[in-house]
Formats: structure tokens, C-alpha cells, sequence
């Protein structure tokens, strides 16, 4: 958890320095990453605000989701998380947003989305396009716990080294 808090100020002093706002779209990490940030003293300067989406209901409620992409590709999938860190811009004033979907266990996984696959979107704002995403699946070894934290370390990685550049 220290590695998360360490990262989350660093985040914090990139934003900054830019003079942006973080949106944030969880659902495996239930908000983890959101603590980590609010963590941070000062916080409310470049953090925006926070969706946790973990229902799938919810994901095209708050996040503008369309239900028809979460029946094709079911809601661990990279058009899914492109679609919630697109929908976490829209529904903020952040100029970057970072999403995270996946399998955290015990239960839940297949052949195909085993257990620890989890899905990342990193999307930017930019004044002359409506914005840009990355998308990326990665796969988690270690208990429901770790792949949580190793999914929200890898997400605050992506947006740490977006705001740096």
C-alpha cells in the first residue's frame, strides 16, 4: 500500500505542474485507487472525482457504457475499459482519466479471462480531439488482494508516466 501512496503523490505533483484534473473509473479495484489518491493532502487541486463501477449495471448508468459492448465482450474486456475511462472524461472536468476491469478471484474466471486478467484504459483530453486512449490487458498472479493492489499500482503507473510527459 505504500508503493500506491508513494505513486498517487508523484501523480499528484505531475498533474500539477500541468494543471490537471484525475477522473477515475474502478471496478476490481472498488475504489482502492480513489483512497489512494484521497490519501494525498492536497488531493482535491488535480483530483476530480471517482466512479466505482463494479456492477455492470452501473458501468452504463455512471459511465455511459453501452450495454450491447458488455454483452459482445463482456465487462473484463479492453472495449469495455476504453468505454469507461472515455465515459469517466465525459461525466468530469478531468483532462485525464484512468480505468481498471477484471478478475481479482477466487471465483469468476474462465479459460479464456482466468483469474487475475485485468483490463486498463488511460484516456487523455485533448482541446482538439474529444481524446486519446490506451488500452491494455495484463495478467496478475497471487490472491484476490495482490492482483488488486497490482492492478491499481499498474493503473497509477500508466497515468503517472502520461503526466509526465
Amino acid at each position: 500500500m505504500q508503493d500506491l501512496l508513494e505513486f498517487s503523490e508523484r501523480l499528484g505533483q505531475a498533474l500539477q505542474v500541468k494543471g490537471w484534473q484525475l477522473a477515475l473509473a474502478e471496478s476490481c479495484t472498488g475504489g482502492m485507487i480513489a483512497q489512494s489518491v484521497t490519501a494525498i493532502a492536497g488531493s482535491s487541486a488535480w483530483f476530480d472525482r471517482g466512479f466505482v463501477t463494479y456492477s455492470n449495471a452501473a458501468k452504463t448508468e455512471m459511465l455511459a457504457v453501452p450495454e450491447a459492448l458488455i454483452a459482445e465482450f463482456g465487462a473484463v474486456s479492453e472495449p469495455v475499459a476504453n468505454a469507461m475511462a472515455a465515459g469517466a472524461l465525459a461525466q468530469s472536468r478531468a483532462h485525464i482519466s484512468g480505468s481498471v476491469t477484471g478478475i481479482a478471484g477466487p471465483g469468476g474466471g474462465s479459460p479464456q479471462k482466468p483469474v487475475g486478467t485485468v483490463c486498463f484504459a488511460w484516456a487523455l483530453r485533448h482541446a482538439e480531439s474529444p481524446s486519446s486512449i490506451i488500452v491494455e490487458t495484463r495478467q496478475f498472479d497471487g490472491d484476490r488482494t495482490q492482483v488488486r493492489e497490482q492492478a491499481a499500482m499498474h493503473l497509477l503507473t500508466g497515468l503517472l508516466r502520461l503526466a509526465s510527459h
